[in-house]
């Protein structure tokens, strides 16, 4: 067991996968959440150990505070520390805002966004006596400019923006350093049924990014760079620039 742990909210696929192994690769333990596929889950923290690090799976819904209160006082008492937490965890549901319901604007807000919040609490505790450690929210560009059919999406990832910079303020004195990635267009399970050749044209590198695009971005912001906090970082191939 290694003496540093990464949690990684969403890990068992796609964006949150790519960051757990990187982060391993790095040499920390990884821990990763997930919400219902447990092969899945089982896979990904097979690959991990195989990096030489320990790995483990809790199955919890980001967006119950009792689930998640639960479940990070396992891990905690189990490691006794963490060093990086990576709010990952998201889902769609995307509709014209006249036609969106209650039940799918609540399930994105409290999934995407409230779960930071629920997720990041515990952690935080732990970071301010370690006085040391690294959040990582995941937002989305469409957090910064918006998208039509997902005010939703929108809102909650533009909330996760604002909720970076106040947490980079209040915890930078506890050598805490709190940032946020916005991904464009990855290839992931979210975009695997989007005609993506619409979207390729406006961006200037031309391509759709991986989700090891955003995973080194994430290792960068949470283990390479030590003077860096309040940010938001755009790894989309140039979308929005």
């Amino acid at each position: 067991m290694s003496e540093k742990l990464a949690i990684v909210t969403g890990g068992s696929r796609g964006i949150g996968k790519a960051c757990a192994l990187e982060l391993a690769r790095a040499g920390y333990d990884v821990v990763i959440n997930y919400a219902g596929n447990s092969d899945a889950a089982e896979k990904t923290v097979d690959e991990i150990k195989a990096l030489g690090v320990d790995s483990a799976a809790y199955k919890f819904d980001v967006s119950n505070k009792e689930e998640v209160e639960k479940n990070m006082a396992e891990i905690i008492s189990k490691y006794g520390r963490v060093d990086i937490l990576v709010n990952n965890a998201g889902i769609t549901r995307d509709d014209l805002f006249i036609r969106m319901n209650d039940e799918k604007w609540e399930a994105v807000i409290n999934t995407n966004l409230n779960s930071a919040f629920y997720v990041s609490h515990p952690v935080i505790k732990v970071m301010m006596k370690q006085r040391s450690g690294a959040i990582i929210n995941m937002s989305s560009v469409v957090g910064l400019y918006g998208n039509m059919g997902q005010a939703n999406y929108s809102a909650a990832k533009a909330g996760l923006v604002g909720f970076t910079k106040s947490l980079a303020k209040e915890l930078g004195s506890r050598n805490i350093r709190v940032n946020a990635i916005a991904p464009g267009f990855i290839q992931t399970d979210m975009t695997k049924d989007l005609d993506t050749s619409k979207f390729t044209d406006f961006i200037p590198l031309k391509r759709l990014g991986v989700a090891e695009d955003i995973a080194k971005a994430v290792k960068f912001l949470a283990v390479d760079s030590d003077y860096i906090t309040g940010q938001v970082l755009q790894v989309d191939g140039g979308l929005i620039i």
